[in-house]
Order: C-alpha cells, then structure tokens, then sequence
C-alpha cells in the first residue's frame, strides 16, 4: 500500500460535501453553510447558488445544475440563478444525501426513509421524463454513488456496513445483481467516492479519518491519512483528471457544534486519471 501526501488548496467551508470536476472548475457543496461554491485553481472559493441543505451536485444534459439535500428530500434545479425544486420526494422519505448524475440525466440518490441514526435508506432513480422510483432497498446508509465509464455498473458505499456495492444497471435504469465491490474492515466507514481508468474507487473513511483507493475485490492500494479530521469525499478533475481533490472536515470532536466546525479542500496528483460519473 502506497500512501500519498497532500497540500491545502483552500479553507473557508464549514461542512464540505459533493466534489465535482465539471466544465474545467472544481464545485463543492457546503452542506451547513447552505451554499454551492466553485473553486479555482488559485483555491479561490466563489459561490455559484445558495441552496439550503446542498449536498450532491450534477448536471442534466442540457447543462442545467441540479442539487440534492440532506435534511429534506428534494431534488433542486438551477437555471439562471433561480433555485427551484424539481422533485419533492417526501411521500417516500425523510431526506436525500448524495447524488449522481449520468449523461443521459437519469439521477440516481440516496434515500434515507426516517431520522434515525445511522438511518435507514434506499436508492432512489429519477428518470429524465420525471419518473421516480426506488431501485434499491434494505440500505444500510447508502452515501457516496458512481457509475462506470461504459455506464453498465452503479457502485454506492453503503455507510453503516464498511461496504462498497456494485449493482448492474438495467436498460431502464433499474438496479439488479447487488454485490460486494469491497469490505473495507473493520471500523471503516465509507463516505464520497470517485472511480478512475483502472476501475478503482477512491473513497473517504470519514471516521477513521483517511482516503482509499480500493480495487474491485478489496485491495487496497493507496491510503491518504487526514488525522483528527473526517475524510469526507474525493473528486478526480484537473485537465488531465489527474488531480485527487479531497474534502476534509474538522469534525472529529463529536462536542463540537455543527455551526463551529470548518472544513477544507486538499489535493495530490495520481498516476491514474479518473473515469466515469460524477
């Protein structure tokens, strides 16, 4: 295992989430601050839209920016600005979390049905024409979500179980076949996670505080450590998608109050350029 060192891109988020290389630019949600921010390659931070509870971010095809929200289970949608609520999915559950986008707009996000902690969930699909339903259920707090290059494969950490799942993706976007991508060990929990060319998950263990690049089976081949901090969600962007961005959250000291904490953005240069969605 080779363990990789990173340099501070920026600070000034209070609790970072969603990563997202798109259109040459780093975006990030910033879950407390109820803000999407974009960030240069000067680490400059310069916000895009005010969203309440924004976590996961990604683009329909034509262009149009959609959000996710913990909290609350709504699917939101930016046009010129303007931050409406595209689907209101509380007939089915209690909040959302994060969120992948494919390029024919089929949305896929994390359902949590109720409060509870850890909670409960599902995997919800929203389908381009405005379908909804649930793909996958029985989710031991699905999290971090990314569909492979040829679009055939949804890969989800599963929070509370130390998993990585694969599912196959259905002609109608159903999900079927779910197995185990990778179990991580004992104590892990995996958070965000980006795929690169080789087929590989970097993924945050928020709780042991480090980043991972996992192959399909389990292999660990790379470790990131962020100590005392949470490793929350990497992104694989730059021009060349070499650049690992990682969210780090100095959310450890489970005292500390929501409004307190702060987070920032790292990042490190890898051999392999990712790959996929998001």
């Amino acid at each position: 295992m080779e363990t990789l060192q990173t340099t501070v891109l920026c600070e000034g988020l209070q609790f970072g989430e969603g990563p997202r290389w798109h259109d040459g630019r780093l975006w990030v949600s910033d879950i407390q601050a109820g803000r999407v921010y974009t960030v240069d390659e000067d680490g400059r931070l310069e916000v895009a839209v005010e969203a309440r509870g924004a976590s996961g971010l990604g683009w329909l095809p034509d262009g149009r920016l959609v959000i996710s929200t913990l909290g609350r289970p709504y699917v939101r949608c930016v046009e010129d600005g303007v931050v409406t609520t595209l689907h209101d999915l509380r007939e089915l559950g209690w909040s959302l979390n994060d969120m992948v986008v494919g390029p024919d707009g089929r949305i896929y996000a994390d359902l949590y049905l109720e409060p509870a902690v850890p909670p409960p969930g599902a995997l919800v699909l929203v389908t381009p024409d405005g379908e909804v339903r649930v793909v996958a259920e029985n989710m031991r707090t699905p999290n971090g979500l990314a569909i492979t290059p040829d679009g055939s494969t949804l890969i989800v950490s599963e929070t509370d179980s130390g998993l990585v799942l694969a599912f196959r993706i259905d002609t109608d976007g159903g999900l079927h076949d779910r197995r185990v991508f990778a179990d991580l060990g004992a104590g892990r929990r995996p958070d965000g996670m980006c795929l690169d060319e080789a087929g590989a998950v970097w993924v945050g263990s928020y709780i042991t505080g480090e980043f991972l690049r996992v192959l399909d089976g389990g292999e660990i081949t790379h470790r990131i450590e962020t100590p005392g901090r949470s490793a929350i969600a990497p992104a694989l962007g730059g021009p060349d998608r070499r650049t690992l961005y990682l969210v780090v959250n100095d959310d450890k000291n489970p005292a500390m109050e929501l409004a307190t904490r702060r987070g920032h953005i790292e990042t490190t240069r890898v051999d392999v350029p990712g790959a996929g969605w998001p």
